[in-house]
């Protein structure tokens, strides 16, 4: 099977966030691994089963869902995720609503969001778009939910121990999650 023709990467755009730890949600505090917006990655044309498809054999994370963003803040401690956006938009806050530092971002079909366990996330409009993404872990790897709440601390202590991205989840061995 023929990989996607993704953006070049001399010419992809790339937004990267570190987001301080807030009340209890860690964001990029434990590793240090920015938030990542890939813009514009994919041609807007790609189904979501083409981005599977070339997700599968990149080979780094495995599809396991397409679906929307939860509306409730929530973030993950046992594994990184990628979120590549397949239909609509919708803007999406990381960090927590109430952090001064969060980030809202507008994406659209066609880009991709790495992002670093820990990070809180949810969804604020999807503008009545269809919004929809193919969700993505590591391989070997299954996702829990925290809520930034008491009694989630040794989830979080674990954060610590997850080993970053070997190769990147779309171009392999270059590319932004290398960086």
């Amino acid at each position: 099977m023929a990989r996607l023709n993704l953006t070049a990467l001399s010419s992809l755009r790339v937004s990267r966030h570190q987001i301080p730890a807030h009340n209890l949600i860690p964001n990029t505090s434990i590793q240090n691994k920015p938030l990542l917006i890939y813009h514009s990655c994919i041609h807007p044309s790609t189904s979501a089963k083409g981005i599977e498809a070339h997700l599968q054999e990149v080979g780094v994370v495995t599809p396991q869902w397409r679906y929307s963003m939860f509306d409730t803040t929530h973030f993950h401690s046992t594994t990184h995720e990628v979120l590549c956006i397949s239909a609509g938009k919708a803007t999406l806050c990381f960090g927590g609503e109430s952090n001064p530092e969060r980030v809202e971002a507008l994406v659209e079909t066609g880009d991709v969001v790495v992002v670093p366990a820990g990070v809180g996330h949810r969804l604020l409009d999807d503008y009545g778009s269809g919004f929809e993404m193919v969700g993505s872990y590591p391989k070997g790897k299954s996702w829990d939910m925290c809520y930034g709440k008491k009694g989630e601390e040794d989830k979080v202590g674990k954060i610590k121990d997850l080993p970053w991205f070997g190769k990147d989840p779309l171009y392999g061995n270059s590319g932004p999650a290398l960086d």
